[in-house]
């Protein structure tokens, strides 16, 4: 019984990829605009992340020069 569920599952499977595989057809139209719409989010997706990142990299930096800055300034005797 194992074996005709295991010969089963794989034929299964191997049904599953070629229906992934086989093109089928598709009655669309994608005009260069829509192309040219797709790289601009995909640049300013980029450019975004770039933004945010380096705003939260700058909020650390301060952060830990503030720390040292504390630490260095209480060890100066007068």
């Amino acid at each position: 019984m194992k074996l005709a569920s295991g010969r089963l599952a794989k034929g299964m499977l191997v049904f599953a990829l070629l229906l992934l595989l086989v093109p089928s057809l598709a009655h669309a139209y994608l005009d260069p605009g829509t192309g040219s719409y797709v790289m601009q989010l995909l640049i300013g997706s980029l450019l975004g992340g770039l933004f945010a990142l380096g705003m939260f990299w700058r909020r650390v930096k301060a952060s830990i020069e503030r720390i040292f800055r504390r630490g260095s300034s209480g060890d100066v005797s007068r």
